[in-house]
Parts: C-alpha cells; sequence; structure tokens
C-alpha cells in the first residue's frame, strides 16, 4: 500500500493506518502500537520492553491526531504498558473536538460540578474553540530561541526503550471496564458552570473541583506526519517522515493549588472505565452452563423417547433467568444416513437426532451450543453442518468449526465464545500457539470470552484433574490445566470443560472460573448413568463485565436409569465438586457451600 493511500486512510479514521504512522513516530524509542475504533472512540495501545514514557508518546499522539483531523474521530484513549503485561499502567484522553452540553453515557470524559464555584474567576477555553491555525498548523518559521528549544522539550534520552521485534499482544482487559451513565437531568437546570475533567497532561481540561484548578500554559507537541499540501500538487507519492518538534500554542493543564489537591490516579479507573461503553460495572451475566447432552438417537436402532417433551420437563426451570444457556451437545441433528463409525465393538457409538429435536432445545432455554466434540462428525461434513444450521435455524448458536468465534451481545457486553476439542478438524487444544492466537483475534472484538473444551480421560477413574497429559485409550486427550491457564494468561474469562463424563473439580485462576468437567446433563438411552456418571449439574456463575467471577451456583442435577436429569436434593454433585477441588486446588480462592453457593474468599482467609 502507497504511503499516500496510508495518509488518506487514516485521515478517515482507519485504524490501522493510524497505528502505521504511529508506530513510524514512536519507533525510534522503541515502541509499538495497536489502535481499535469504537464509533468516536480511538483506542491505541503502546507497548515497549520498557513502559513507555508517558509524556513523549502522548505529545506525538495528540498533534498527529490534531493534524490528521479525523471527522470520525472525537476521543483518543491512550494506554500505556510494559509488553507482556495484562493492565496498563498508565492511561490518558485526549478530546479532539468540542464537548455539548451533555453526552451520552460512555464518554471519555466525567462531569464535575462545584457548589463553590466563582462565576467570574472561572475562564478557560477549549481547545476545540481556539482559531483552527493556532490548532492544526505548526508555525512557517521559528525563531533561532524556538529553534533551540525543540527538542528540550521531549527528552528521549531519558527514555531508555529497547527496540522489540516480538508480536504486539492484544489489547488489554481494560476494554472490559465500564461506567455509570451520567444523569441529563443532573445537568439541564444548572447555572452554575461546568467543566470536562481528563487525565493527565492532555489537552485542555479543566476546572474547579473544590479547591482544584488547572492552568493553561503552551505546550510543545511534535509532530508524527509531514504536510501534504505540497505533495498532492505533484506526482510524486508523499513521504511519512516524522518532523522535529514545533512550537505549537496547544495548552496542558497544570494543578496550581496545593489545597485539597486531585490525586487522578484515584480517578484513572473510573475514566478507563467510561471511555469504552456506557455499561456499568456492576451490571451482571448470568451464564448457566450444562456438560453433555444427547437428547436420544435414532441410529442404528431407534432410541428416541415416545414422548421426547418429558426430557427436559423436570430441569427447564433450572435453566431460567439467565443470560445465556450453554451446552455441550455431543449428538448430531441430522438424517444423514451414513455413519463414518463401524458399530459393533462395544466402545464405538454414533448418535444421531431427528433435526425436529431443535424445537425441543429451543423450548428448553438453550442459546449456545458447543458442537466441537468425538461425537460431531459421527455422520461425516454433512451430519456436522447439518446439526449447526439446525441449531442456528431457531435462533440458538452453535460454535465448533475450526476457526470460528462467535459473539453475542448481552446487556451491552459483547461475548465471545470459542470451542476447542482435541481434533485437528476443530480448534484442536493440543496446538497451544493456534489456540492462543484464536483469543487474542476474540479479543479485538469481545468485551468477555469464554471458552468451551471437550478433552480429557473419561469415566469414575478420571474424576481428578491432573497438570499433565491425559490419554483414553492411547488417545491423546490434552493437559486441561495448562489448556486453560494458558488461555487466562491470554485474555480468556471462564472455561467450561466437559468430556470426562463426570464432574471436576473448579478453581478460580487470576480471577476467573474454570469448570474442569460438567459431566453429562442428558443421555436418554446412551450415556451409562452409573455412580459419578450420574451426577450432574446446572452450573450458574455470575461474572462482571471485565469477565471477572463474581459469585455463582451448583444447581445439583441427577441422572435416572435412563439418563434424563433430575433435580437432585441431596446435592450429590455439590458434595463429589467440593470434595474434589480439596484434593485438587485446595489454594484456590473458590470457596463452595453445602447449598451450592459459590463465593471468592476473602485475601485474609487466605
Amino acid at each position: 500500500m502507497s504511503q499516500q493511500k496510508i495518509l488518506r486512510l487514516a485521515k478517515q479514521g482507519e485504524p490501522k493506518a493510524i497505528a502505521f504512522l504511529i508506530n513510524k513516530a514512536l519507533s525510534s524509542i522503541g515502541v509499538k502500537a495497536r489502535a481499535n475504533l469504537e464509533k468516536n472512540y480511538l483506542h491505541i495501545l503502546l507497548e515497549a520492553s520498557q513502559l513507555p514514557n508517558q509524556k513523549a508518546c502522548i505529545r506525538v499522539i495528540q498533534k498527529g491526531m490534531q493534524r490528521l483531523n479525523a471527522s470520525s474521530i472525537d476521543f483518543v484513549n491512550i494506554y500505556g504498558r510494559k509488553l507482556g503485561n495484562k493492565a496498563p499502567e498508565w492511561t490518558e484522553v485526549i478530546e479532539l473536538r468540542k464537548p455539548s452540553i451533555y453526552h451520552p453515557a460512555g464518554v471519555g470524559a466525567i462531569w464535575w460540578q462545584s457548589e463553590n464555584t466563582n462565576h467570574s474567576q472561572t475562564s478557560v477555553t477549549p481547545v476545540s474553540s481556539l482559531p483552527q491555525n493556532e490548532i492544526l498548523d505548526a508555525p512557517e518559521k521559528a525563531s533561532p530561541k524556538q529553534e533551540k528549544s525543540k527538542c528540550e522539550d521531549i527528552d528521549f534520552d531519558s527514555v531508555n526503550l529497547n527496540q522489540s521485534e516480538s508480536k504486539v499482544s492484544t489489547l488489554a482487559k481494560t476494554k472490559k471496564y465500564s461506567s455509570p451513565r451520567h444523569n441529563p437531568r443532573q445537568l439541564s437546570h444548572q447555572k452554575k458552570p461546568t467543566f470536562w475533567l481528563l487525565t493527565s497532561a492532555l489537552g485542555v481540561v479543566l476546572i474547579p473541583i473544590l479547591n482544584v484548578a488547572f492552568n493553561l500554559q503552551n505546550y510543545k507537541l511534535p509532530v508524527i506526519i509531514s504536510t501534504t499540501s505540497q505533495a498532492a500538487k505533484t506526482s510524486q507519492p508523499p513521504v511519512l517522515e516524522i518532523s522535529q518538534p514545533v512550537v505549537s500554542p496547544i495548552p496542558t493543564p497544570q494543578v496550581i493549588s496545593s489545597q485539597n489537591q486531585l490525586n487522578l490516579s484515584q480517578i484513572s479507573e473510573f475514566i478507563l472505565s467510561s471511555i469504552k461503553s456506557p455499561i456499568n460495572p456492576d451490571t451482571r451475566i448470568t451464564i448457566k452452563a450444562m456438560g453433555d447432552i444427547i437428547p436420544g438417537t435414532n441410529y442404528p436402532q431407534n432410541k428416541l423417547h415416545p414422548r421426547k417433551q418429558k426430557l427436559f420437563a423436570s430441569v427447564k426451570p433450572l435453566l431460567q433467568d439467565a443470560d445465556i444457556v450453554f451446552g455441550n451437545f455431543e449428538s448430531t441433528l441430522t438424517d444423514y444416513p451414513k455413519s463414518q463409525k463401524r458399530m459393533g465393538s462395544g466402545r464405538v457409538f454414533a448418535f444421531r437426532t431427528p433435526p425436529d429435536y431443535k424445537h425441543l432445545l429451543k423450548d428448553a432455554g438453550f442459546h449456545v451450543f458447543s458442537v466441537a466434540n468425538n461425537h460431531s462428525f459421527d455422520f461425516y461434513k454433512q451430519g456436522f453442518e447439518d446439526t449447526i444450521n439446525n441449531i442456528q435455524s431457531v435462533g440458538m448458536q452453535a460454535v465448533g468449526r475450526k476457526g470460528e468465534i462467535i459473539y453475542r451481545k448481552v446487556k451491552g457486553v459483547n461475548i465471545a465464545f470459542i470451542a476447542f476439542s482435541t481434533y485437528s478438524y476443530h480448534n484442536s487444544m493440543l496446538d497451544l500457539e493456534s489456540a492462543k492466537e484464536m483469543v487474542r483475534e476474540a479479543d479485538k472484538n469481545a468485551d468477555i470470552i469464554v471458552i468451551s473444551v471437550h478433552a480429557g480421560a473419561e469415566g469414575t477413574k478420571a474424576l481428578r484433574v491432573k497438570n499433565k497429559t491425559e490419554y483414553f485409550f492411547g488417545e491423546n486427550r490434552g493437559n486441561k490445566v495448562l489448556f486453560a491457564h494458558t488461555l487466562i494468561k491470554e485474555g480468556a474469562d471462564m472455561i467450561l470443560g466437559h468430556g470426562p463424563h463426570v464432574p471436576r473439580a473448579m478453581e478460580i485462576y487470576q480471577g476467573k472460573l474454570i469448570a474442569y468437567s460438567l459431566g453429562n446433563f442428558m443421555g436418554y438411552r446412551t450415556l451409562s448413568t452409573k455412580v459419578q456418571l450420574g451426577y450432574s449439574l446446572v452450573l450458574e456463575v455470575d461474572i462482571n463485565p471485565k469477565g471477572d467471577f463474581v459469585s455463582g451456583r451448583i444447581l445439583p442435577v441427577h441422572l435416572n436409569k435412563k439418563g434424563i436429569p433430575y433435580p437432585d436434593k441431596s446435592g450429590r454433585s455439590i458434595k463429589l465438586i467440593k470434595k474434589l477441588i480439596q484434593k485438587d486446588f485446595p489454594n484456590t480462592m473458590l470457596k463452595i457451600d453445602s447449598e451450592g453457593k459459590m463465593t471468592k474468599k476473602s485475601e485474609k482467609s487466605e
């Protein structure tokens, strides 16, 4: 792509083009940038082997964005962090245009009002109201004194950053922060002046918060793109270069009162939470999840229930009152006549459920199904595609195709689902590098990432979770601990495991919930229900918009001899999971009481 096209795209607000220019401007100090645009908010993540110099980076980006003057961008939200860290060490917000009297919730600033404001003493000129030539244009000629001070303003010598050629990680989970909505009724009849508060040393901002005021001074900023007016007049493509810093009358806020001085770092978390979405951080997303589901099969013999409506009748109330109901569908929804499996060995099974069962599943309350398991291709690729199409035809979603990420928006929160198995025709959990890449891809578009994984040995001898590779009849069934921990470090928020046909322990890892196996939920005349194979549950989890575990419940279920689930008053699965947690993860922050209520232990108790 030509440099002229890159510059044109950047002026149109294309985030990748803007990131290219920023990378060019900051490469000399070892900083790499990624950019993402959501509505009128441009989010820029800066990473380096050492913490990016906040002052220098802000100057480059602020002046460059003013020169680009992209009409689609009103706010620039900048995050600085060391390469490999999850959270940013500093954040800044640049306001490019004059705000209206009231912005909808979710803007990158906070309304602050002072009851003691003296009208006559308050006078602030926003950047956007300055003459246009003062904001965007550098002086044509600089005085000798100005020339001398050009490089002194940005002390790049003090930024000791190593050049890094490693692949830049995806945006940190800062995009998951959210803020409460502003109340316009509190502003509509105010006669006292209200001003915008943005963070630290950017643009122009404001204003009295109690006894704190900001003083506007001239500030020198570097230019990250060269002027293109001359290049446009010639046939030569423009050259993208970093010009020397120039004197520009862009003001910057300074704290001039030491009394009751506002500690901006104390509100940085709240400001950060308000720049991506209007979601209240107290919002809770409720997910109910179940393990393996086979409602019956008509292959090779008919083993279907004569009154299929009875299959979910007893547990249907347990599936209500959730934002997302998830399950692993371990059969197929197809009429395809031929199976690729050779039956008769006693250990080989092929499951085929009539397509019209999709209405039964929908009526039970399901929203999302994983179809990445060892039975999804029982009837070749045709049966696999039929299953997905039938699930989707009634408004549910299916995830399981190789390379596929599906999204579902709930309460303004965008949730990604990725399904893994141990087979190459799905997303394989044995290929950790590809798995991490998928999480990074989902992280660009989602606030929360839920991982479904069908793996592990099977049966009552496979109750324990071990941090090593598991095998079943010689088949590599993966290391579920390594897989779960790796993806959470990469950005995943919840791991829902299934495959062993028994419940397993759970843990909280870096604030995220991992359920290593949810057992069987339904296996009408197909799955064994002996001993722990019949222990089942509905896992109910509440998470916040960042994907952190808040609370949950184990709703105990038991399968009868025919594999039909019923609520279990004796709570067998609760007792089993508690016992397994004590053995496998004795130091986890997860606490489960006798009623199945799940909470996080306090730091003190640890």
